[in-house]
């Protein structure tokens, strides 16, 4: 019998799928030079300083969007692997409770060489997702054929 060689996780990052009152998805678009435009969600790596992976989320969300959140369950995990280890982001669906952008902080807002980080919201049943180039790509997969499963799981948390 073969014996299993566990990867090493190399960086572990969390992210949000944050959905507001409405139904709407919160997405920053990226603008940086040299790269077509795309969308993300609000997220990052997990520090050392972080309770948890789900703490590790709350926390990015307000630096990114300077947005609080409500609660969270985690329903999405995507890895790929680099040359030291695997990269896993866990992605977690979340209410907005508040957003104030003048309270974002952190390299992504305060480097400007880093591009720009513009806060937008997409209607999660709407048309415009589908064509929006949303990264990673298997998130947008995700989100696209679990459009009403995240709104219904985002009600709970609320």
């Amino acid at each position: 019998m073969a014996q299993r060689v566990l990867a090493v996780v190399e960086r572990r990052s969390a992210r949000a799928i944050l959905i507001d009152d409405d139904g709407g998805l919160i997405l920053i678009r990226r603008t940086k030079p040299g790269t077509p435009t795309y969308w993300t969600t609000a997220g990052g790596g997990v520090e050392d300083s972080d309770a948890s992976i789900e703490a590790a989320m709350h926390r990015e969300v307000f630096e990114e969007l300077g947005a609080k959140a409500a609660g969270a369950s985690q329903v999405f995990l995507v890895s790929s692997r680099s040359e030291t280890g695997l990269r896993v982001q866990h992605y977690f669906v979340t209410k907005l409770v508040s957003l104030d952008v003048a309270a974002r902080n952190g390299p992504e807002v305060n480097d400007p060489s880093r591009g720009a980080y513009d806060v937008e919201r997409v209607d999660l049943l709407g048309d415009e997702l589908a064509r929006m180039d949303l990264q990673p790509l298997e998130l947008k997969a995700f989100i696209l054929a679990n459009r009403e499963a995240l709104l219904a799981e985002a009600d709970i948390l609320g």
